[in-house]
């Protein structure tokens, strides 16, 4: 099987003294291709210390798993002859407690839109299209969270 390794890192700045949490949370993700990405806590959870041009884990997850069902999805149209010119996800992950009080990513809402080459295919198929993909999705296999596809027309 596969492997995927991210090297992450976070250093303290000199004049931060940490153990009193008013540390910044700024950092930065590698990957194998090359590319680094700033990362940081959410805003939304530390609102003082994140950076806001960084990425969050939560919008990484969201993110991860709109990107899965996309490519999922391009996969499958692409196999039954269609040809997709442009899809399009504003997802959203909702953040809630679950039974022990933790909070979690419990909702990913999908919202593909999507441009098709010629006709658009019947909304039928396409909902089977989107169905299968999820299915098939290594991320949506890999968590407990609800992820739902509301497609955008």
């Amino acid at each position: 099987m596969s492997n995927y390794t991210a090297t992450i890192v976070w250093q303290r700045a000199q004049d931060e003294p940490f153990t009193d949490n008013r540390y910044g949370r700024g950092h930065q993700w590698s990957f194998d291709g090359g590319v680094s990405v700033r990362a940081s806590s959410s805003p939304h959870v530390v609102p003082r210390f994140s950076d806001p041009s960084g990425i969050d884990p939560e919008e990484a997850f969201v993110a991860s798993l709109s990107s899965c069902h996309m490519m999922t999805f391009l996969y499958l149209a692409a196999k039954r002859g269609l040809v997709v010119n442009r899809y399009e996800d504003v997802a959203e992950g909702s953040m809630t407690k679950n039974e022990r009080g933790r909070l979690w990513v419990s909702l990913v809402i999908l919202r593909p839109r999507i441009d098709w080459e010629g006709r658009a295919p019947e909304a039928e198929l396409i909902e089977q299209l989107h169905h299968a993909a999820h299915e098939e999705c290594f991320i949506a296999n890999s968590v407990r969270t609800e992820v739902r596809c509301e497609p955008v027309e």
